[in-house]
């Protein structure tokens, strides 16, 4: 189950604006996890506010997933996108690079990632392994992705096979 908003703010709203609409699209929150308690599913938000702080070709991205009774885990909330909060004043900064929405499933002799990377190819992928700790980035003209992801075991490098299709990367882990 997804959804996707957009919502033009004019320079003059500013991201007090943009913060509420953000806010107000998510006003169904609470009835969707309900839903999602229910049927043990996954349920993923997302949207995009153009124009922030007066310069059109600013475009922030903010989604979140929301993952109940996967691998007996409970409620895993992960947000996604390119907006984040700054730490010293608490308001939300368009960052240049952005957090891709990304699932990983346990297979019997692998380990499966999939990440959500519109406009990417595989060879723009790069992949760094420290213990369990797995980080991609990759980049193509202005779009510009990183994600760490926790692995549930360990996997060197050189087992790591890489395939991208559509933008959708996947990464075979074999320990």
């Amino acid at each position: 189950m997804s959804k996707k908003r957009s919502e033009d703010v004019s320079p003059a709203g500013g991201f007090d604006v943009a913060l509420g609409g953000m806010l107000k699209g998510l006003g169904s929150l609470v009835e969707k996890l309900g839903e999602l308690a229910e049927t043990g599913r996954k349920l993923s938000e997302s949207g995009e506010i153009h124009g922030l702080g007066g310069d059109k070709g600013v475009k922030g991205m903010y989604g979140f997933t929301v993952k109940v009774g996967l691998g007996g885990e409970g409620v895993k909330v992960e947000p996604f996108g390119n907006i984040k909060p700054d730490r010293m004043s608490g308001r939300p900064v368009v960052h240049e690079v952005i957090e891709p929405v990304v699932d990983v499933f346990e297979e019997a002799d692998h380990t499966l990632v999939v990440a959500e990377m519109p406009g990417i190819a595989a060879e723009d992928v790069r992949l760094e392994v420290t213990d369990d700790v797995l980080t991609m980035t990759a980049e193509r003209g202005q779009k510009k992705y990183r994600k760490e992801v926790l692995l549930p075991k360990s996997c060197p490098r050189e087992k790591m096979r890489l395939s991208c299709t559509n933008g959708v990367v996947e990464i075979r882990c074999v320990p």
